[in-house]
């Protein structure tokens, strides 16, 4: 016997709205499932990242987005100003340097790179050729003319004066909107968030932040001809008039300007820029500092304006002298795994042949792609 059961207009109005509910609720768990599973994507991208900054990952959906859309999803809050220069000739530390900053970190950089005519086209393909092409960066051409009257004409120091090195007197002029900056030499790599370095504290009426060189990470560095040297008297004359007038004690601790948080609201309104120039130009006329041991012209006028008159910087945040002998010695692996910025002052560069931790340097490093800079190294077999 078979029964048939009937519904009415009732019964099927209710089971239609059960019907309606349950797909709600299905589209809804959907939803919800993709939410989950997109979030541990792009979890599981930026740990792989992190490991490997050179790989390429695409994020979920993010191939539907423009390039400029792509940079904005992980770059975002205040931007942070970074100065550095870029000579035809130590292009590929600027690149290294870049590239180090960029990866480390997910703060919105933003690159501000002083140069000379000669290299701007070689720096642009090198940028647009390869993955910093979505790096937010502006090229500014460095006009030697400020340097007149303000650097020796003796033939010796003329060949050893770089005009890219003074560019870091002039950072309010390069980053005119900005109220703080941070100027980086090239031949630096970070392994920090440079968000950490920004938010460095610098304290009321101090124009800027430097790293002492008697601090715990970074003393005694050599300098070639002067043994130990991390004091003033290493920098400067002080048989000469005019440094005596000044009152400064010789052996106070000198500090390493490869590095600098600059506050530029103070930097302005202490005029630090005519202040570095006049010094600049006095040097010319009483020979200041050209013939010290140190064999340094942009250092002297810093510390001379600065003089007890800075703030400093955490000592892993700059942590120096791998480019000078003995480096290899000075610091163990472990130490410089764990440093946030690394710099190779002094005179072996890390993309030369007899330089210390290279390995760590060519992690950063980005082939140039038109073929010019190669690092050299000691054996044809190395890249």
């Amino acid at each position: 016997m078979v029964f048939i059961i009937r519904t009415g207009p009732t019964d099927k109005a209710v089971t239609m709205t059960f019907r309606r509910v349950n797909l709600i609720i299905l589209v809804l768990l959907a939803v919800a499932f993709l939410i989950i599973v997109e979030r541990n994507l792009l979890n599981l991208s930026e740990f792989l990242y992190k490991e490997s900054p050179d790989a390429d990952i695409v994020l979920p959906f993010e191939s539907e987005l423009s390039p400029d859309l792509r940079v904005q999803m992980v770059r975002k809050g205040e931007e942070i100003p970074v100065l550095i220069t870029a000579s035809e000739d130590r292009l590929g530390a600027v690149i290294a340097a870049m590239n180090s900053v960029y990866h480390n970190s997910k703060a919105n950089v933003a690159f501000t790179i002083v140069t000379l005519n000669d290299t701007v086209d070689h720096l642009k393909a090198w940028l647009s050729k390869t993955k910093l092409k979505h790096v937010n960066y502006k090229i500014i051409i460095f006009e030697p003319g400020l340097l007149s009257g303000r650097i020796s004409k003796d033939a010796k120091t003329m060949e050893t004066v770089k005009p890219l090195t003074f560019a870091r007197f002039y950072i309010p002029a390069y980053l005119p909107e900005a109220e703080k900056a941070i100027y980086l030499d090239d031949d630096i790599v970070v392994q920090g968030d440079i968000q950490e370095l920004y938010e460095t504290k610098i304290r009321p009426g101090h124009a800027a932040a430097f790293s002492d060189d008697c601090d715990s990470a970074s003393a005694k560095g050599i300098v070639r001809g002067a043994g130990n040297q991390n004091n003033y008297i290493g920098f400067l004359d002080f048989k000469k008039e005019a440094i005596k007038k000044l009152g400064m004690r010789a052996n106070t601790c000198s500090f390493n300007p490869g590095v600098i948080i600059a506050n530029l609201t103070e930097w302005k309104n202490q005029n630090i820029t005519q202040q570095l120039q006049h010094w600049m130009e006095l040097n010319t006329q009483e020979d200041l500092y050209t013939k010290t041991l140190a064999e340094s012209v942009t250092t002297p006028p810093l510390l001379i304006v600065f003089y007890k008159r800075y703030s400093t910087i955490d000592p892993m945040w700059h942590v120096r002298h791998l480019g000078t002998s003995g480096a290899g010695n000075r610091y163990s692996p472990q130490f410089v795994k764990a440093a946030k910025l690394l710099h190779w002052n002094g005179h072996y560069k890390p993309w030369g042949r007899t330089s210390s931790f290279t390995d760590v340097w060519d992690k950063w490093f980005i082939s140039d792609p038109t073929g010019k800079f190669h690092p050299v190294r000691r054996h044809s077999g190395e890249k």
